[in-house]
Order: structure tokens, then C-alpha cells, then sequence
């Protein structure tokens, strides 16, 4: 309840709270706040201690954000992101620590700590946003790090920038100067939200107009372009219910006259055409909006996506940048000058974007060709794919050796279906065994696979059909042993999130725990509450079997309760979710009696909330 519904620890020692939890079970003891406090953070630890024995066996791309809460302390987010042996993705918060100041340098060491807290020397990418300062924290972790085992190129890799932020950017840029349709609109929705009353003489001509569309509009927050949009969507099914708004409200035009306490005349009341302009406008927007979605997913592959969508962005606008609509060739023309700057010089983005298609096998390297070829000269076209397949087979020279030095025998699997091993342990500090490990390679995949390496074999077989429902991830499971070493490349690549969303959505959840009645929680209980609630919701892990162990909560001899602590964060979860079955076999509650309130201990160190 404390943790997975975000629920003060006072809540356990309120009196319907004790009522509730009495008629339900009688002979559940409730623990008091402070040993519910106590036991979130000792389960916290037990959690942590298993993430931490799978997750330091896993090479991971990270996420990260900072954020400055109403505590006036500024928290970093740290997540990790990988797919395991049965490649299934998964992303786990890592750490919500608190930074002195939100410089570069000081986001790398944070960033560094946390890693060496956790075991991890493996790191494949940092996705963050665009801001300067996480440019100087990239380059702190890459040259700590970049010498390090586990290293993929010497970090050249590493750094990733946020593509929903860029998106954002390029938006912002587009709505600067918004066409007077959509400030009229806005104008509308102002209006009819700015009172009780408005609103409800609003809702009576919805229903004069018959409209059986079940939202309301609500005004956007101008700087939030895709607020904008879902503002514009809601007030285009509207149209008939402003346009009757002059008939049935006296005050709706003098509010655009300059009647009333406002004097300044504004622009409106919209008209037919504003909305056909609108409606125009949320085509275009629509676009935006959906790639955003596809941007942000945190719960499945998005590396493979950022190429398809990239090419998608950059025909409309080209597209629309010679409209006939006024509104739509402006908005085009200033959004593609931030386009060129950021996504147009191929040069400039991470190759794994474009890895990332190569490996998915309904594409592979001959879409990535062909759009080159579609979008540049044939010279430049070809230089581009060549780069790409070069990056390709880089990643896939440096796992091989990494699969070769590990100390374990890894055979690539021949199309006959026997295993040859080779293994040189120390290889990366010899060359003469490098070069031999090379060698002993080259003659394995010369003889299972007619000379052809991993990565040949697998450009040139077909590529698969194009399906909506194609599991890339099974797909690659089903495929790794005809491409083992390929597919420890892939299983990395495809992990990569290509926006910091997954560290940015942990500050919705922490804005709500460290709300204003619960300031004074200390940033260590923050940090428990937000992780602990992120690790019991998420996947299973392959070693998630075990269970946590008892000895690792609070001595029973403490509190009289303890020994219901498990009871209670497990079995309350139950409770809360089968409420109203219960209630109907419970009309009516008994009067209990008052009982003795709680008596509380101070417990150093510990900060509960009021």
C-alpha cells in the first residue's frame, strides 16, 4: 500500500484505515508508522541485492534526468535498460540520489558513483536530453570509463541524444508564431473554462447540438506543443457547441470586444474557417504527436523505429514546406532550419540508429541503401552504407573477441550443428594471441559457413516479410544460434532507448510521493519508495524466483506488529484491489471501538511524515 500505491505511512494508523482492516481479518495485528517505514527500507535493500546479482552479469544502456523537487534538493534519475538471455527487455531505476547543482561534471561523478554502487562496468549507451551541461557529463564518464573492461569501441557509442526532446525542439520552433485560427480557438476555450458557470451554459448547448463526443476541451499550456494539439483535437468536435455559445451566453462576444473588467479587445470568437485551419493544422500535428508516442515507449524496442520515422518527418516537410496554406508552409519552413541542425547531417547522429535497422531482419541493410540512395547522390549514398556496415562489422569484431576472452569456451554454432570453441584468455593485452584468436575465428566461420563471417550470412539471406506483428526480439531469439556472436550485438543495439522518457516519467512518481503534506521524507525514503515501487512492478527477473528473505526485515521484538510486516505489504495490496468485491459481502460495518492509539519511538535518522 505505502509503496506500490503511494500512500503516506501515516495511513496505517488512521481509524478507518484500522476499522477497514478488522472486519476484513480480526486477527491482523497493524504495524505502526515508524515499523512500516523501517520495513519499506528493508525491502528496498532485498530487492536491490537481487537486481544487483542479475544486472551485473548484463551489459546496459542507461537514461538519465535531473530534477529539482519542493524539497529545494535536486535529484538524479538513473535508469537501466538491457535485454536478458531469454530476451526480454526490461528497464529497472537504478538509483534517485540527490547532486549538489546540476553542472556537467557534477552529473558525472554522480553518474559514476552510481555504477560503481551497483557492480556495473558494462555500459553500452547514456541516452540524455540536449542540455550542454549532460554533454560535459558524457565526456567525464567516457574518459573515467573508456579503458575499462566491458567497454563497447572506447565509448564511441556511448552518447545518445534524447530524440522526443529534439522532436520537442523542432515543434517549439514550428509553433512560435501561431496562426490567429488557433489563438482564437484558444481565446474560445479560455473562456468557457474560466467559470462553473461558462461551463455549464457550454454543456447545455453541447447538448442542444447533440454532440456525442464524451470529452471536454481544456486549455493548453502555450509552450507545450502536443497540449496544443490535444487541445485543437477536443475543440474541433466542439464547433457547433462555440458557435451556438453566441446565441445562448449574453457575455461570450463582449469577452472578445473588450467588455467587462478585461478592456483589451482579443482575438475571436472562431469562425468556420478557423476550424477548417485547425483541422488542417492537427494533420499535420498528428504526425508529431504519433512519433512522439513511438519515441517515448518504455516498454518495448524503439532503436529499430528512430530511421523509419526520421525519413517519414523529413518528406512531410519537405512536402508541406511548399503548401499552399500559408500557415502550414511557415510552420514547415522554420522547423526544418532546426531539423537540418540536428537530424539532416547523418554525420552527427549515432550510428546505432542506423545499426539498429540493419538488424532488424525485415529491413536489414538494403532499406537502410535504399533510402540513402532515395534522400543523397549515388556517391555520397554509398559512402553512408559503407559507414554503417563498417560500424557493424566493428561491433561484431569487438564481441567476438570478447566472446573469445571471457575464460569460458563459446562455440560458434556450424549449420551442421556442432559447436568449435576457441578461447585465449588475456587475448586483449596480447596481440600475438589477438592476432591468433582472429585467426582461430576466421578458419571456424570458414568452414561452418562456406568463409562468410556472422554478419555476410546474415545480410545476405532474404529478408523477412513485412508484418504489423513481427516480435523482432523473438525473432532474434529463435535466430541466435545460427548468429551467436550477431546476436549478442543485437540484443545490446535493441536495448538502446532512444529517449530519456523512462528517466523523466520517474519524476511524475516522485512529484507525487514528495507531495506537500510529505516534504520532510528523507531522500534515502524518496529513493526506497520510488525504485522499490518501479522493481515490484515491473518484469520478472530470470532469478526472481528466490524470496526475500525474513531476517532481512526488523527484529519481531521491536514492535508488537513485525511479525505481520510481510503480511502487510503483500497481503493489504490484495486487500485494496478487491475492495468493492468485499464491500458487497460487508453492507454494513460494526461499530468498533476506539482502541488506544499508537505509541511511537523516535527512530534516528529516520524522518516520518507528518
Amino acid at each position: 500500500m505505502v509503496i506500490t500505491d503511494e500512500k503516506t505511512f501515516r495511513d496505517v494508523e488512521k481509524e478507518g484505515f484500522r476499522r477497514y482492516s478488522r472486519a476484513l481479518r480480526p486477527e491482523f495485528i497493524i504495524p505502526s508508522r515508524v515499523t512500516i517505514s523501517r520495513d519499506c527500507l528493508a525491502l528496498f535493500e532485498a530487492e536491490k541485492q537481487k537486481l544487483k546479482r542479475v544486472i551485473k552479469t548484463q551489459r546496459v544502456c542507461l537514461t538519465t534526468d535531473t530534477w529539482s523537487s519542493n524539497q529545494n534538493l535536486n535529484y538524479m534519475c538513473l535508469t537501466a535498460h538491457w535485454i536478458d538471455n531469454e530476451w526480454i527487455l526490461h528497464k529497472r531505476i537504478l538509483n534517485l540520489c540527490t547532486i549538489a547543482n546540476h553542472k556537467g561534471e557534477t552529473i558525472g561523478q554522480a553518474i559514476e558513483g552510481c555504477l560503481k554502487g551497483w557492480g556495473i562496468h558494462k555500459i553500452f549507451t547514456i541516452t540524455v536530453d540536449n542540455a550542454s551541461t549532460n554533454d560535459s557529463a558524457i565526456k567525464y564518464i567516457v574518459r573515467r570509463s573508456k579503458n575499462t573492461g566491458g567497454t563497447v569501441l572506447k565509448h564511441e557509442l556511448l552518447h545518445l541524444r534524447c530524440s522526443a526532446h529534439i522532436l520537442n525542439l523542432i515543434l517549439q520552433e514550428g509553433m512560435k508564431e501561431l496562426d490567429d485560427s488557433v489563438i482564437k480557438i484558444r481565446n474560445a476555450v479560455r473562456y468557457v473554462r474560466s467559470s462553473p458557470a461558462r461551463l455549464l451554459i457550454f454543456k447545455r448547448c453541447i447538448e442542444m447540438e447533440e454532440i456525442k463526443f464524451k470529452g471536454l476541451v481544456g486549455l493548453d499550456v502555450e509552450t507545450r506543443w502536443n497540449s496544443t494539439y490535444v487541445m485543437l483535437r477536443a475543440a474541433e468536435q466542439f464547433e457547433k457547441a462555440f458557435a451556438r455559445m453566441t446565441d445562448e451566453d449574453s457575455k461570450y462576444l463582449g469577452y472578445f470586444n473588450g467588455e467587462g473588467k478585461k478592456k483589451n479587445k482579443l482575438l475571436g470568437p472562431p469562425m468556420d474557417d478557423d476550424f477548417d485551419k485547425a483541422r488542417c493544422l492537427l494533420k499535420f500535428l498528428e504526425l508529431f504527436y504519433m512519433v512522439t508516442l513511438k519515441f517515448s515507449s518504455t516498454l518495448s524496442v524503439t532503436s529499430n523505429l528512430f530511421f523509419h520515422e526520421l525519413i517519414a518527418l523529413q518528406d512531410e516537410m519537405v512536402h508541406l514546406s511548399s503548401s499552399d496554406d500559408a500557415m502550414l508552409r511557415d510552420m514547415s519552413i522554420r522547423m526544418m532550419s532546426k531539423f537540418m541542425k540536428y537530424w539532416v547531417n547523418v554525420e552527427n547522429l549515432n550510428p546505432l540508429l542506423y545499426v539498429a535497422v540493419v538488424l532488424d531482419p525485415r529491413y536489414k541493410l538494403r532499406y537502410v541503401k535504399y533510402c540513402f540512395e532515395d534522400l543523397y547522390n549515388e556517391a555520397h549514398a554509398k559512402q553512408l552504407t559503407n559507414n554503417v556496415e563498417k560500424v557493424l562489422n566493428r561491433l561484431y569484431d569487438q564481441y567476438l573477441v570478447d566472446s573469445g576472452s571471457s575464460g569460458k569456451e563459446k562455440g560458434v554454432v556450424s549449420e551442421g550443428g556442432s559447436d568449435s570453441t576457441t578461447s585465449f584468455v588475456g587475448a586483449e593485452k596480447d596481440p600475438a594471441k589477438l592476432r591468433q584468436l582472429r585467426f582461430a575465428r576466421a578458419m571456424e566461420e570458414k568452414d561452418s559457413s562456406g568463409g562468410k563471417s556472422e554478419c555476410a550470412k546474415y545480410l545476405a539471406e532474404p529478408c523477412e516479410k513485412l508484418k504489423d506483428e513481427f516480435d523482432i526480439l523473438l525473432w532474434w531469439k529463435v535466430n541466435s544460434s545460427i548468429y551467436p556472436i550477431l546476436a549478442q550485438v543485437a540484443r545490446d543495439v535493441l536495448a538502446v532507448p532512444v529517449s530519456t522518457v523512462a528517466s523523466e516519467s520517474t519524476f511524475s512518481t516522485s512529484g507525487r510521493i514528495v507531495d506537500p503534506s510529505r516534504t520532510s521524507l528523507a531522500p534515502r525514503m524518496v529513493e526506497a519508495l520510488v525504485c522499490t515501487q518501479n522493481w515490484l512492478r515491473s518484469k520478472p527477473l530470470i532469478n526472481d524466483s528466490e524470496a526475500v528473505p525474513l531476517d532481512a526485515l526488523s527484529d519481531p521484538n521491536e514492535d508488537q506488529a513485525n511479525g505481520n510486516v510481510l503480511i502487510f505489504l503483500s497481503y493489504f495490496l490484495t486487500l485494496t484491489t478487491f475492495h468493492f468485491e468485499v464491500a458487497n459481502h460487508f453492507p454494513f460495518l460494526p461499530d468498533f471501538l476506539d482502541s488506544s492509539p499508537f505509541i511511537l519511538t523516535e527512530d534516528d535518522g529516520l524522518i516520518i511524515d507528518a
